[in-house]
């Protein structure tokens, strides 16, 4: 009994100790109020994105003024980056924590104020010849996502000029660009897919998708900060905490929505034919929808069952009813979460296993850089003086 009593105790003072070294999660540091980028595809298949971010700081005080960001680009085959806006002191190429440009703002940015910034990139190594189908050559893009802050609305604009397809459905604006509008919760990502014959433009067939760049530099380097501090408690909330802990933040559940369309088969303002896979008509601008509607899946007929089965974006045909679709959109939409843990520790970082501070580490797509927690080891370090310059 004695022995027991022991052991309790003492497991009771290491929690005791875990505990306190568990770090304070803050509230978002910022917000974007506006992610838009435009895209047209050069002679050469290379893509000329204009990017325009509207930043809002919600929080300078738990990790200072905002300085500086990172924007998540494609891959690091980029051609060129010219700065648009006086708002943007020097902007350049880094691969810590994915491909993304690291943009040194003019000045400080404080908690209510919105910073505006654009640049061109002119990017490469974003196409496949055939990849899919004989004749056809296909652009994935997935805009950079932001694992700590929420978008309120993001819109990617791709020219229409001479597509034969995309994914998922989008608007056709007036124009003249595939237009896709959508918010996006932490860590969102948003897969675009665009197709055009051959022929075009001047494609390169030994050229393929690439993606970007993967890296832990940030997470390591954050690790080797903690274990240099205080090696001690961080072995203690890394291997006794996560097995007792409540847990408690944000996770996400996959939502479909389904919409029945039905189109026009010509334009109700000037009689052309409706191409496939438009929404609005190229001679006047007018819309080819002659209704929507969102159902439910039991709302599909049986004799439509595999249309039941789809669930990636996109728009899918009837076989049995002429001109009319299920158009299919996915969006993950955060759930907070606090249950009670016995299985083990985890991180909300999608690129670092369980680390006491490696929760922030804009392993994804972008995001300002640091780890939103105080510095419980006292040493006075921010976690953005880590960040390399070049």
């Amino acid at each position: 009994m004695t022995h027991r009593r022991l052991l309790i105790g003492i497991i009771s003072l290491l929690l005791l100790a875990a505990f306190l070294t568990v770090p304070a999660f803050a509230a978002d540091l910022d917000e974007i109020t506006l992610y838009e980028i435009t895209v047209d595809v050069n002679e050469d298949g290379t893509l000329h994105m204009l990017y325009r971010i509207d930043w809002k700081v919600l929080d300078s005080t738990s990790d200072g003024p905002l300085t500086w960001v990172k924007v998540g680009i494609p891959n690091a085959r980029y051609v060129s980056v010219e700065p648009l806006t006086d708002t943007i002191d020097s902007i350049y190429y880094t691969s810590s924590g994915g491909s993304c440009m690291r943009i040194d703002l003019d000045r400080e940015y404080t908690a209510g104020e919105t910073v505006t910034f654009s640049f061109l990139l002119v990017q490469d190594y974003m196409y496949e010849v055939n990849r899919y189908t004989e004749g056809e050559t296909v652009y994935d893009f997935t805009p950079g996502w932001f694992d700590d802050l929420l978008v309120d609305r993001m819109v990617v604009k791709w020219n229409y000029d001479r597509v034969l397809s995309f994914s998922p459905s989008c608007e056709i604006t007036a124009d003249g660009y595939c237009t896709w509008t959508s918010p996006l919760s932490y860590g969102e990502r948003y897969p675009i897919s665009v197709t055009y014959p051959n022929d075009a433009f001047a494609f390169d067939l030994t050229k393929t998708i690439e993606e970007s760049e993967g890296g832990n530099e940030v997470v390591g380097e954050v690790v080797g900060s903690v274990v240099g501090g205080g090696f001690f408690l961080f072995i203690l909330s890394l291997f006794i905490l996560p097995f007792f802990a409540v847990k408690s933040g944000f996770t996400t559940e996959k939502k479909i929505t389904r919409t029945r369309v039905e189109y026009y088969p010509t334009c109700p303002g000037c009689g052309a034919p409706r191409p496939e896979g438009a929404n609005n008509c190229s001679y006047c601008g007018r819309s080819f929808i002659k209704s929507e509607e969102v159902i439910e899946e039991k709302d599909i007929p049986d004799e439509e069952k595999e249309l039941r089965a789809k669930s990636d974006d996109g728009l899918y045909a009837y076989s049995t009813i002429p001109n009319t679709y299920v158009r299919v959109h996915v969006t993950h939409v955060p759930v907070r979460i606090s249950t009670s843990s016995h299985s083990g520790g985890g991180s909300s970082c999608a690129c670092a296993s369980s680390c006491a501070c490696a929760c922030a580490c804009a392993c994804a797509g972008g995001g300002r850089a640091g780890c939103t927690v105080k510095d419980f080891y006292n040493t006075g370090l921010k976690l953005k003086q880590l960040e390399p310059r070049r």
